[in-house]
C-alpha cells in the first residue's frame, strides 16, 4: 500500500505565523471566545499545544493478527532512539484510551508501532485504523537502546518481543557496514511470524545480520535455564552484547543464565508485564467501582485493572506495569496489596496503581 501524502503547506503558514505572539494576539480579536489554535485544528489536526497527537499515513498488515500503523507526529515530539517505546491513546466509544507500544521503525524515522490484535485497545487498532486516522501520542522513552560503540550483538525474542529489536536492526543493518547482529527469534508457527519477509530480505543482503527462526509447535519452546539450546544456536553467544525480550518466564532464565555465565553486564532486557513478587497476590475480595455501578469478586491474582475491565467498567491505563503512572484510581474505602512487593495498604483518597494491585478484602474504588 503507498504512503499516505500529508500535504501541509497551509496548515505550514498557521504554524509560522502562531510562533509571533502579536500576530496571534492579533488573530485572537477574531477568534474570541476562542483561540486562534482552535481554528488551526480544523485544519490541521496535529496543531495543538496540549496534546500530542499524530496522523496515520499507512497501515500494513503483518499476519492475520497483526499489523504495522504508521504516523506522521505533531510539534512536540522527539525523535526516538532504536528500541524505545511510547503511549498510544485511541478513541473508541468516545473514550481516550492510552496502552504502550514499542516504535518500530529505525530510530529518527517517522514512528510506526506493530500492533497484534490481543485486548480490546489493540483489537481496535489493528481492525479500525485507517490513514488519516488520528493517534495521541506521549513522546518516546525507555532504555532499551543500542549500545554507544559497535560490537557483535545477539538478539533473543520471542513473540510480539521482537518488535522494539525490529528497530535496532533497521537502524543497524542499513546504515552500518559493520553491523554484526544474530537475531533468535521464537515464535509458535513460521507463517505467523512478525517482519518474516524482511528480515529475510536484510539477511540475504549479507548486511551482517543472521537471522535464526525458533518454531515452538515443532521444537518447543527455547530453554535458557541452561546452556544447551543456545550453544546449539548461537555458538559465541557469550561474546556478544545480548537483548532480550519476550515472555517473564524467557527473561527470568535469561537473568539467572547470564549471571552464572558472569555475563550479566552484558545482558539487557525489556519486559512487558511488571516484575511481581511470588505469592504477593493474597485472597482477593469483593471490588466496588463506585461511579460506574458495578462489582466484581477478584482473586488474589486479578490486578484491580484487569478486574474493572472485566465487568466493563472504563479504566484509565497506560504501560500496565507500575511504571507511568497512568492507570490510579482513588480508593474510597478498602485496602489493596501491590504485587510488585506484596505490600499491603490503603486510606481513603489516596490514589493506587491498579494495573499491579489487587483487593486485599473489600475495595470500593472511585471509578
Amino acid at each position: 500500500m503507498p504512503e499516505v501524502e500529508i500535504r501541509r503547506p497551509f496548515c505550514c503558514e498557521y504554524r509560522y505565523m502562531a510562533r509571533f505572539s502579536p500576530l496571534t494576539r492579533m488573530a485572537q480579536v477574531f477568534t474570541t471566545p476562542h483561540s486562534p489554535e482552535d481554528f488551526l485544528r480544523l485544519v490541521n489536526p496535529l496543531s495543538s499545544s496540549r496534546q500530542l497527537r499524530g496522523i496515520v499515513t499507512e497501515v500494513i498488515p503483518e499476519t492475520e493478527d497483526s499489523a504495522t500503523i504508521r504516523f506522521h507526529p505533531g510539534r512536540g515530539w522527539h525523535a526516538h532512539e532504536a528500541g524505545q517505546w511510547a503511549r498510544i491513546g485511541v478513541e473508541i466509544d468516545g473514550v481516550r484510551q492510552w496502552r504502550s507500544y514499542s516504535l518500530t521503525t529505525a530510530g529518527g524515522e517517522d514512528p510506526a508501532i506493530t500492533v497484534t490484535a490481543i485486548g480490546a485497545i489493540s483489537e481496535a487498532l489493528v481492525r479500525n485504523t485507517k490513514p488519516g486516522d488520528v493517534l495521541f501520542l506521549a513522546p518516546p522513552q525507555g532504555d532499551f537502546v543500542l549500545p554507544e560503540h559497535p560490537r557483535p550483538l545477539l538478539m533473543i525474542t520471542a513473540g510480539s518481543g521482537l518488535t522494539p529489536v525490529m528497530s535496532m536492526i533497521r537502524t543497524l543493518v542499513r546504515r552500518r557496514a559493520d553491523a554484526d547482529v544474530q537475531l533468535l527469534h521464537s515464535s509458535r508457527t513460521l507463517d505467523g511470524s512478525l517482519f518474516r519477509d524482511e528480515l529475510q530480505e536484510l539477511a540475504d543482503l549479507d548486511h551482517g545480520l543472521t537471522v535464526k527462526h525458533w518454531i515452538t509447535s515443532e521444537q518447543g519452546r527455547i530453554d535458557l535455564s541452561g546452556t544447551k539450546d543456545l550453544d546449539a544456536a548461537v555458538p559465541d553467544w557469550r561474546e556478544r552484547a545480548t537483548y532480550v525480550c519476550g515472555p517473564t518466564e524467557m527473561i527470568n532464565e535469561a537473568e539467572a543464565l547470564w549471571k552464572a555465565a558472569a555475563r550479566e553486564h552484558q545482558l539487557v532486557i525489556e519486559r512487558f508485564a511488571p516484575v511481581i513478587l511470588p505469592g504477593a497476590g493474597g485472597a482477593g475480595g469483593h471490588v466496588t467501582f463506585e461511579k460506574s455501578d458495578k462489582e466484581v469478586d477478584a482473586d488474589g491474582d486479578t490486578t484491580l485493572l484487569e478486574a474493572g475491565e472485566d465487568v466493563g467498567v472504563v479504566m484509565p491505563s497506560g504501560c500496565r506495569m507500575g511504571i507511568c503512572q497512568s492507570c490510579l484510581v482513588p480508593l474510597v474505602a478498602g485496602q489493596v496489596r501491590d504485587l510488585r512487593t506484596g505490600e499491603v495498604h490503603g486510606e481513603e483518597g489516596q490514589l493506587v496503581q491498579t494495573c499491579v494491585s489487587t483487593a486485599a478484602g473489600p475495595v470500593h474504588l472511585d471509578v
